[in-house]
């Protein structure tokens, strides 16, 4: 039924529990599974950089270790499971290239994780999950997590 699942992971806990659901469902269905993390533009052009004495010390390096750490906890859990995974950061607003990536890729399904909040929280600030779900046209399947902070 599956033979390419993409997980977007952001290193959250929310992307943990989704981690598992996916490589789960890529070792029942024989799939690839694709893990993909965006360094949100948003982010790293919201910061001037003169406080920093080279690139390496602003945020967009900081984005890249965390994708770099999420990407690698993904890679290990689909090599133990014995899961083919092909992992791959980009760049850009996250909804818009996760979606852009699923469809590039061909996926046939998308797992996301989202953390369980308040709807006025959603409400006010929404999530990377609810616009990629008004995105997308493909399959999602949604992993919610609580939220203990």
């Amino acid at each position: 039924m599956y033979d390419r699942i993409l997980l977007s992971t952001d290193g959250t806990v929310a992307s943990d529990e989704a981690e598992s659901h996916a490589v789960e469902l890529a070792a029942v269905h024989d799939a690839v599974l694709h893990a993909l993390y965006v360094v949100d533009e948003t982010v790293v052009t919201a910061y001037s950089g003169d406080e920093y004495v080279d690139e390496a010390e602003g945020p967009e390096h900081g984005l890249e270790e965390i994708g770099e750490d999420a990407l690698a906890a993904v890679r290990t859990a689909a090599n133990e499971a014995g899961v083919d995974v092909v992992t791959e950061i980009r760049h850009g607003r996250p909804a818009e290239t996760i979606d852009r990536y699923a469809t590039d890729e061909d996926v046939d399904l998308i797992v996301l994780g989202t953390k369980r909040r308040p709807e006025e929280y959603r409400a006010l600030l929404g999530s990377v999950t609810d616009r990629v779900l008004r995105l997308t046209t493909r399959p999602a399947t949604v992993v919610k997590t609580e939220v203990t902070d």
